[in-house]
């Protein structure tokens, strides 16, 4: 199989390069990204040299420049390319509109033109938004309460019209809130693990109550892989980890790992606009088609603040430069929580 991966050098993107490489050795993949902030060529210095593995720097916006990556050929299109973090969406809503739905069109069209078999947009459990009781399957209602949230629904209705009237053979896949190493460090397990390893308190959202569906990166691959390899064109499944946690139980379990006093280095800060106090996912529909997760959530969240223990020639240059001026931007303001 010849994949286009669009987004592949950010975080869920590049581990799902590399899973795919190792095992699957008749398989090539060229990587479509534009490189903003969080796209690391460095995430994919493993196999840059791999001669089944091919990068091209572009956006999906621009329609000639994915007509020239797409090219003849590719049997499939797995779409990672879409700004993905809330906070950014609240103060820049404008960017997420159009990468995640202007770009996600783009691709439909030139999958449509070349007459790709498969096309699989990657979107995430908040698209149901807020679950107050039990958990979201993939007829539950799309109800985003971001613009972050929104934008990824857009770009859903958009796919699954595209199959409806066009017959486009789409797949999607909404993901639950994902962790592990190369995962840029403004996310809530790589900012605190990097704050915590720099001396620095962990900016807490709130009470830090809500509660999040925990899924580890090698998991969330084989389950994109599962979509596209079993899935049925049409229709969205989701892919769960099963592990609910409040954001303070992960914030305690980071300090405990990295030897922090809790009274120290926890600092409550005002809530967000529009937090989401829970996600769930059914990820029955999928677990069908035989995924299930394997990975340990104890033992792979001890694995990630290892990662990021022994790989600070990774995440210190990041968080020096743009990130800081962000990092201050963002939580310098907050009032301490009430």
């Amino acid at each position: 199989m010849k994949l286009l991966v669009t987004g592949g050098c950010g975080f869920i993107g590049s581990n799902f390069v590399r899973l795919m490489l190792r095992t699957h050795p008749d398989w090539s993949i060229v990587n479509f990204d534009k490189l903003t902030y969080a796209g690391n060529p460095a995430n994919l210095s493993s196999i840059e040299d791999d001669p089944r593995y091919r990068f091209r720097r572009g956006d999906v916006c621009d329609e000639a420049a994915v007509e020239t990556a797409i090219g003849p050929g590719v049997d499939a299109v797995v779409n990672f390319a879409a700004e993905t973090h809330v906070d950014r969406s609240i103060t820049d809503p404008e960017a997420f509109l159009r990468t995640d739905i202007l770009g996600t069109h783009v691709l439909l069209e030139a999958v449509r033109r070349h007459g790709v078999t498969r096309f699989l947009q990657v979107s995430t459990d908040e698209v149901y938004g807020h679950v107050a009781d039990g958990s979201s399957h993939e007829g539950y209602p799309l109800a985003p309460r971001s613009p972050y949230a929104a934008s990824k629904a857009g770009a859903d209705l958009q796919v699954l019209a595209y199959h409806v009237t066009y017959g486009t053979p789409v797949l999607i896949s909404r993901g639950s809130n994902t962790y592990g190493p190369y995962q840029y460090p403004e996310k809530l397990i790589p900012l605190f693990v990097t704050n915590l390893l720099e001396d620095q308190q962990v900016p807490v959202y709130g009470d830090g109550l809500q509660v999040r569906d925990w899924l580890h990166v090698d998991d969330h691959c084989r389950g994109i892989e599962h979509v596209l390899l079993h899935g049925t064109p049409g229709h969205a499944y989701n892919v769960g980890g099963g592990n609910a946690r409040t954001n303070i139980e992960i914030t305690q379990r980071l300090l405990t790992q990295l030897g922090k006093d809790p009274q120290r280095y926890v600092r409550h800060v005002e809530d967000r606009p529009g937090h989401d106090r829970r996600y769930a996912l059914d990820s029955a529909k999928l677990r069908t088609l035989g995924w299930s997760p394997r990975v340990d959530f104890e033992e792979g969240l001890a694995q990630t603040v290892t990662w990021y223990q022994e790989h600070e020639s990774w995440w210190r240059p990041i968080r020096s430069g743009a990130f800081a001026d962000y990092y201050r931007a963002q939580y310098a303001s907050l009032r301490g929580a009430k």
